[in-house]
């Protein structure tokens, strides 16, 4: 090894006969001389000089950690932050509901989180009366599913009429960025087909029953 390899907190073992050492501080003297100061494991604290002829003998067990605390403080609570938000549906059952702006009925909470999250992956048939808020319970459940890491690709097929109100609905109500299909999206994709760009989509019935182009593009490996 090299005398530049120690490092604060590097593993050493040479410098005492079968025995580990830990580096505590280096203090150099020019490019070819050193002085190491290293604590054993029983807690002892020494001293030694080391030149370049002593470095066959030195290997390194392990690589030094050197410890400062001139980091970006906001950086790493805004990473802490977002394994903390990861990891929140482990301890709160309903993440969805306390994170949209909702207020469910008892009858959509059994639907979503006793019926449809436990039985992952199956189809299912919500087929509630109108009014019934069919709409917020497919919101809680994609929700739910994005948090559990359960879910990367989304597309939403309805009534023309409808698409407008699912993407107002989804992001009003669950800040779930989808993307309706037209034809300018179509054309201006830059790989070519427009699912492998978007991740959050809506389309309505009758566009994708009547054009095969697009049922070829949602054929592609990458967006079934």
């Amino acid at each position: 090894m090299k005398l530049e390899q120690l490092q604060t907190h590097a593993a050493i073992r040479g410098i005492l006969p079968d025995a580990l050492v830990t580096v505590v501080s280096v203090q150099w003297f020019g490019s070819e001389a050193l002085e190491l100061t290293y604590k054993t494991a029983s807690g002892k604290v020494a001293n030694e000089l080391l030149y370049r002829h002593d470095e066959p003998r030195l290997e390194l067990v392990e690589q030094g950690r050197p410890w400062s605390f001139d980091g970006d403080g906001a950086l790493f609570r805004l990473v802490s932050e977002a394994q903390r938000i990861r990891l929140a549906h482990l301890f709160d059952p309903v993440l969805a509901v306390h994170t949209s702006i909702v207020d469910p009925l008892p009858h959509q909470i059994t639907a979503v989180y006793e019926t449809m999250l436990p039985r992952q992956p199956l189809r299912f048939l919500l087929a509630d009366d109108p009014g019934a808020g069919k709409t917020i319970m497919a919101g809680l459940l994609i929700k739910e599913l994005i948090a559990r890491g359960d879910l990367q690709r989304c597309l939403i097929v309805c009534p023309g009429s409808l698409a407008e109100q699912w993407q107002d609905e989804l992001y009003r109500r669950f800040y779930l960025p989808f993307e309706i299909l037209t034809n300018d999206k179509l054309e201006a994709a830059r790989t070519g087909n427009w699912f492998l760009e978007t991740k959050l989509c809506i389309a309505r019935l009758d566009k994708l029953s009547r054009n095969e182009d697009v049922q070829q593009k949602l054929q592609v490996p990458d967006c079934r």
